[in-house]
């Protein structure tokens, strides 16, 4: 379908680390205090998105000013670059309503930039933000003004764009654009405003990948890299239940980094047990950004104390599965597959569960059961035959092909991994700009006999398309082959590709299940120092890859 409708660029790096959002930020100083205290906190984060105050002090009356309001907001790109100079960009909230109490109002009527009535005048109606019109994104004169605001935004120094309201919220049956009616364009709008922000950057900013955080699509937005959520969902269990089936149907359809307001954006209702489940679930989500209303802080940074330190842990796993997160970017943009996916891609002839969304695998190797009711201290999980399975936090073995009940505990959902794989893994860091390609840890879980072989991707998180040139990326391929006497791991240069040799890497390598204390350990026919835990089983030992090919043999 994908290679139908186009595949999704890669998204850049930072998008897959921690936003600060919430409805909204009111000044400079709200913003600067609030990454402040992630720092103090030692929470990571890699963006700060500011809601509609960025332009008016109100939430009425101001829309359509796409421009800072200097009263809060002084010195915006200075503000802009000291957050750069920290590792955190900012995204702001762009409408395509303008209204006639705008700023913008007269311009946009001047430029022809808005959409008409029949007669030719610019159209007009009322909706809860105030009288407005709309741009019409399908004529050259809205799109060319349009962007314009943009790119001296991005100029500014603006890291990301956040279309809303692109359905569009509101659009009468009388309102005429240049590709027909209200009615017969109101699907296609946020594509085609979408496709006016990619375009605008590949014109402008070639050298930048964008992120465009947009809530309407149509077939195809993926190949504008939209990143669309779920909306203003309750801030209820209920809202927190539907959202396993939204990512899962969309990714399906081509859209792989449908999101949700972690945490839940409408409403009062304050419930930590229900925040925390929202993030542990976020972990393993192609966007991890709490978002919502002012009544309850949606930010890591802002919890009380116990809560906020139980959720830095989910913080701190999203920011160790980088490695692994930023490869099924990269599979997502060179196949289409979705990096959440359905149980039955695994067991495709199985229709029991062609209807099973509370359960879901992250990439190939994870296997989630988020848990979506207050309470719960076991619930039962379907292990797919494909293979063996392992609890990440326990590491007790599941047998593939059997359900089981496992136990729930508050500190993370149950998450488990496929034996004989294995999984990168990082250091935590405050933001994405400090990640290190070449510091990998590894680990994998044992079981017998085995063979399997992944392949992990590397780029710089910025040059777009680095993908498709094979100076600007790197692919790792670990091979594991596992018998009676040894297990051998073969880290080497994917020769199936143009990619030169392989960059330094190193770090640790944990494999867990080791039954047996080895007789040695050896790197490229050197014995390695080791250690292995009894106990519990765990084996580690450091390795160093520096040349086009490394291997790494346990003998049992």
């Amino acid at each position: 379908y994908t290679q139908l409708t186009g595949r999704q660029p890669l998204p850049p790096r930072w998008a897959l680390g921690n936003f600060a959002s919430r409805f909204g930020y009111r000044s400079k100083e709200e913003v600067e205090k609030t990454i402040q205290k992630f720092e103090t906190d030692k929470i990571p984060v890699d963006a700060i998105i500011l809601d509609l105050y960025w332009f008016g002090k109100t939430i009425k009356g101001t829309m359509g000013n796409l421009d800072w309001d200097k009263e809060t907001f002084p010195e915006p790109e200075k503000m802009m670059a000291d957050l750069k100079a920290k590792g955190v960009k900012t995204v702001l909230i762009t409408e395509p309503f303008i209204l006639t109490t705008s700023l913008k109002w007269q311009e946009t009527v001047d430029k022809k930039a808005l959409a008409t009535f029949k007669n030719g005048t610019p159209a007009v109606w009322d909706f809860y933000f105030g009288n407005t019109g709309i741009v019409d994104v399908f004529k050259p004169e809205g799109k060319e003004w349009f962007w314009a605001i943009y790119k001296r935004l991005i100029n500014q120094g603006m890291g990301g764009i956040w279309g809303d309201l692109g359905e569009p919220e509101v659009f009468p049956s009388k309102v005429m654009t240049a590709a027909g009616k209200a009615d017969e364009v109101h699907n296609i709008y946020g594509h085609r405003w979408a496709q006016l922000i990619a375009e605008g950057y590949q014109n402008d900013f070639p050298t930048q990948r964008p992120f465009i955080l947009m809530r309407a699509g149509y077939s195809g937005s993926q190949r504008f890299g939209m990143i669309p959520w779920s909306g203003d969902v309750n801030r209820t269990w209920g809202g927190l239940q539907s959202q396993m089936e939204i990512a899962l149907q969309m990714g399906m359809q081509g859209l792989g980094y449908m999101h949700s307001d972690l945490g839940g954006f409408a409403g009062d209702y304050f419930d930590n047990e229900l925040y925390l489940r929202w993030l542990q679930y976020g972990v393993f989500n192609p966007i991890f950004r709490p978002h919502a209303q002012d009544d309850v802080a949606s930010e890591v940074a802002r919890k009380d104390i116990v809560t906020k330190a139980k959720a830095k842990k989910s913080v701190e796993l999203r920011y160790q599965l980088l490695p692994y997160n930023y490869t099924l970017a990269y599979e997502n943009s060179t196949t289409g597959l979705p990096l959440m996916r359905p149980l039955f891609f695994e067991e495709p002839q199985n229709e029991s569960l062609q209807t099973v969304a509370d359960t879901y695998l992250w990439g190939n190797d994870f296997l989630i059961k988020p848990i979506v009711n207050p309470g719960v201290t076991q619930t039962e999980v379907y292990f797919p035959k494909t293979a063996n399975w392992f609890d990440f936090y326990t590491h007790k073995k599941y047998t593939g092909g059997k359900k089981a009940r496992v136990k729930v505990t508050e500190a993370y959902i149950p998450t488990f991994v496929r034996a004989n794989t294995v999984l990168p893994m990082t250091a935590v860091v405050q933001n994405t700009t400090l990640y290190q390609n070449n510091a990998l840890n590894f680990i994998a879980y044992v079981d017998g006999n085995g063979v399997s072989e992944r392949t992990f991707y590397f780029d710089d998180g910025t040059t777009p398309n680095a993908n498709t040139a094979a100076q600007n990326h790197e692919l790792l391929r670990a091979n594991w082959m596992a018998d009676d006497k040894k297990i051998v791991l073969t880290f080497s240069q994917n020769e199936t590709t143009s990619v030169p040799n392989v960059s330094e890497k190193k770090g640790t390598i944990t494999l867990y299940n080791v039954a047996i204390k080895p007789k040695k350990i050896t790197q490229n026919g050197l014995a390695i120092p080791f250690q292995w835990e009894a106990k519990t089983k765990k084996l580690t030992f450091l390795y160093h890859h520096n040349q086009s090919k490394t291997s790494l043999t346990i003998v049992r």
